[in-house]
């Protein structure tokens, strides 16, 4: 039953972790009464639980990118759900993107360049924003130290600063996880 909410791609199974997570989705589609008309079309594709330092864990749900608009007008109240099921937890949802090589080429029908939204940075890009969602990012640097590693600044709008506090840590880990490059939140004023 709960397999209509994981839908992986080439028809895997999906494994323990992310069945539990797919349950969760169609107990909350069962018996929340706000969520329940807003959760009957969608589906996940995969879900992770990564460690984010000082034995915290976060959740990462990918959902399928013509879902992710769906998915974000109930994120919010979605989150809040899912980090009461799996004790405090953070809950991140991110779209499942493609990443084409540089040497991508396309049919005999169909010829033109690769789509600026498959290159490497602009999935980078989108994974942040994806991340940090529903806080707007105001303005990014990087900043470049002398042993040659970069570091993203990340600037948050400040009017948020009070609900996504706790979290910077956890999405710079993340972010980390997903891209191997170093991030750190600040929030403009």
């Amino acid at each position: 039953m709960s397999n209509q909410k994981i839908k992986k791609a080439g028809g895997a199974e999906p494994d323990e972790f992310e069945a539990s997570v797919a349950q969760e989705l169609l107990n909350l589609e069962m018996t929340s009464t706000e969520l329940k008309a807003s959760l009957r079309d969608l589906y996940i594709t995969a879900a992770k639980e990564v460690d984010c330092g000082a034995g915290r864990k976060a959740i990462i749900i990918y959902v399928p990118y013509k879902l992710q608009k769906s998915f974000q007008k109930v994120q919010a109240r979605l989150v809040r759900e899912l980090e009461k099921k799996f004790s405090g937890k953070h809950v991140i949802i991110v779209a499942q993107r493609n990443i084409l090589g540089k040497s991508y080429t396309r049919s005999q029908k169909t010829t033109g360049l690769r789509p600026r939204s498959r290159t490497l940075t602009a999935v980078q890009d989108a994974i942040l924003e994806d991340i940090v969602y529903p806080t707007e990012i105001t303005g990014k640097r990087t900043r470049c130290k002398v042993d040659g590693r970069r570091i993203l600044k990340v600037y948050l709008d400040g009017r948020d600063q009070a609900n996504v506090e706790g979290r910077t840590d956890t999405y710079a880990a993340v972010y980390g996880k997903l891209t191997n490059k170093q991030v750190s939140f600040h929030f403009s004023s």
